[in-house]
């Protein structure tokens, strides 16, 4: 999804993605950092904290790529050390080849339904922050009461945002409201991302930089300058940060008012907020199980 185009333009760059959760991202980082041993060009993550910390730091290089100008300067730093790429989201996903769109839940409430016991499938939100913002936000609505009630569901839980696609297209369960999903699936794809109409929908700017000892900074600014490009903006699996590029049958992100990155990014610098709703979620919904969803073997360094 974040090279294929880059790839076909640039064939003679070889460029190789490490996919992992952001929170082993951004000590990967760290890591290296005291190491003296950075191998990153590129990083963009979730955890939106970390890119004011390394730039204090100053583990950024500051580059301001064509079509910055284009995103909202809300979301870029002046300097330039780092801004928005893309725009994530996550809300409802179901497969219509077995719950139909128009039947699919919508809304927070919907999941309480009697059809959908055991046919849930959600992410930790104690695992991942976006996910527990998601979560702050439904139960400031609708309150515990609703998590109780979700609890009695018995939905499955798993770890990372991926996961319950998976689980979906396996057919093992039926719903998720934790997932991103394309805004336009391809052709024969019965896989559906469905906004709800009044509560909260999780989404935020993805944030990237290039670290001050990429170890290719000629590629690297080549590759923030395509992410930043119209045709690759057009062909964002979401929202593009450009505003002068829309998505077919969808509004830009920040003409929808139940959502709000703003609040994600402010949530994210509160880590003691983090922290102690972190501690609430697993004391109702029990401790983080199973292995790193990524795959990713963190002995490599």
């Amino acid at each position: 999804m974040y090279t294929a185009g880059f790839s076909e333009m640039f064939p003679d760059i070889d460029i190789e993605v490490t996919v992992d959760l952001s929170k082993y991202h951004n000590a990967r980082i760290d890591a290296q950092r005291i190491r003296g041993d950075n191998r990153v060009d590129v990083v963009h993550v979730q955890t939106v904290n970390d890119f004011p910390y390394w730039k204090q730091h100053g583990l950024l290089q500051p580059y301001r790529p064509d079509g910055l100008d284009e995103v909202d300067p809300d979301f870029v730093d002046p300097d330039g050390a780092y801004y928005a790429l893309f725009v994530f989201a996550f809300s409802n996903v179901v497969d219509t080849k077995v719950i139909p769109e128009e039947q699919g839940p919508r809304e927070a409430t919907d999941y309480l339904r009697p059809e959908l016991k055991d046919r849930i499938v959600l992410t930790y939100p104690h695992d991942d922050d976006a996910v527990l913002f998601q979560f702050e936000q439904i139960i400031a609505k609708h309150g515990y009461g609703w998590l109780e009630k979700l609890l009695a569901q018995n939905p499955m839980w798993v770890r990372g945002t991926a996961t319950p696609l998976a689980v979906i297209g396996s057919g093992e369960r039926a719903a998720t409201f934790t997932s991103f999903y394309y805004l336009n699936p391809p052709a024969g794809d019965s896989m559906r991302f469905i906004l709800p109409k009044e509560d909260f929908f999780q989404a935020w700017y993805q944030t990237g930089a290039i670290l001050k000892d990429a170890p290719h900074p000629a590629a690297a600014k080549l590759y923030m300058s395509y992410r930043l490009s119209q045709q690759a903006q057009q062909a964002s699996a979401q929202w593009p940060t450009r505003r002068d590029v829309q998505i077919p049958g969808w509004k830009p992100i920040d003409q929808y008012g139940n959502t709000d990155p703003r609040g994600f990014r402010e949530f994210m610098l509160d880590r003691a907020r983090v922290e102690r709703l972190r501690g609430i979620m697993e004391d109702f919904i029990g401790p983080v199980q199973g292995d790193n969803p990524t795959g990713v073997d963190r002995s490599w360094h």
